[in-house]
């Protein structure tokens, strides 16, 4: 199965391009050759890129306080699993205190960095990294694997409270819905909202059917149209009928 999700807001969809991004960020950090450490860093820039288009600190701690009290009023509920509250309660406690703690800027300390900097401003270039261009990180680059582990790990580190609370937030919001068993009539489907405010859609798909969704909603109408690709990948139409897992969540 692979599932597709679908923000329905500017504020889900930053946190789940962070969310991405900080995935390929953990992957390449954990590799060793110096290209692979390169586009670990390059990450980090990109994660600033987007993380400073909104204040994500305050908002985060927000919703967490939020989720925070909306869980405490199931502690009396007889049917929940108080073990697993418990749980939950304490990530949201842990992810909101390092947050708190985090002082300044989302990554301040990358910023106050000159020779990052200067880095940062090649690599926006196309091939702007190259050796004859930036001969100290070229040297930086000949480190051991070891070293530029620990190098990437620092610079990351006053970022990772905010990835720390992206997850425990979009966690929470990926368990609130569930999951319905759909069929697509011809590789088309609707769904009138009436209003209800969502925050994101799951789509979970049989790979093997070949059908890819596009999806388009707002507070009234869901459509999800799905397409296949042919030998030069162009997308058409698919006419027949799609059976697929719908969720949609809202906190």
């Amino acid at each position: 199965m692979i599932t597709y999700e679908y923000p329905f807001n500017e504020r889900i969809r930053t946190l789940l391009r962070l969310e991405d991004l900080y995935e390929k960020f953990v992957f390449f950090l954990h590799q060793e050759h110096p290209q692979q450490h390169h586009i670990a860093l390059s990450t980090i820039f990109e994660m600033l890129e987007v993380a400073g288009r909104a204040d994500l600190k305050s908002d985060l701690l927000q919703e967490l306080e939020r989720q925070k009290q909306t869980l405490l009023g199931f502690k009396s509920n007889p049917n929940v699993a108080s073990e697993r509250l418990d749980e939950v309660l304490s990530d949201v406690d842990r992810s909101s205190a390092a947050l708190i703690a985090a002082q300044g800027k989302t990554g301040q300390n990358v910023r106050d960095n000159e020779w990052l900097m200067s880095i940062r401003g090649r690599t926006i270039i196309p091939g702007g990294a190259c050796e004859f261009d930036l001969p100290s990180y070229y040297a930086w680059q000949h480190r051991s694997a070891q070293q530029r582990y620990n190098d990437i790990s620092a610079w990351f580190a006053p970022l990772a409270p905010l990835f720390d609370a992206i997850g425990v937030v979009l966690k929470l919001l990926r368990e609130s819905g569930r999951s319905a068993k759909t069929i697509a009539q011809a590789g088309s489907y609707q769904q009138m909202l009436q209003g209800k405010v969502y925050q994101m859609l799951r789509l979970s798909i049989d790979e093997s059917l070949g059908a890819i969704p596009e999806i388009s909603a707002n507070k009234y109408m869901l459509w999800v149209r799905f397409t296949s690709q042919d030998g030069d990948m162009k997308p058409k139409s698919f006419e027949n009928d799609v059976p697929f897992d719908l969720t949609l969540c809202n906190f």
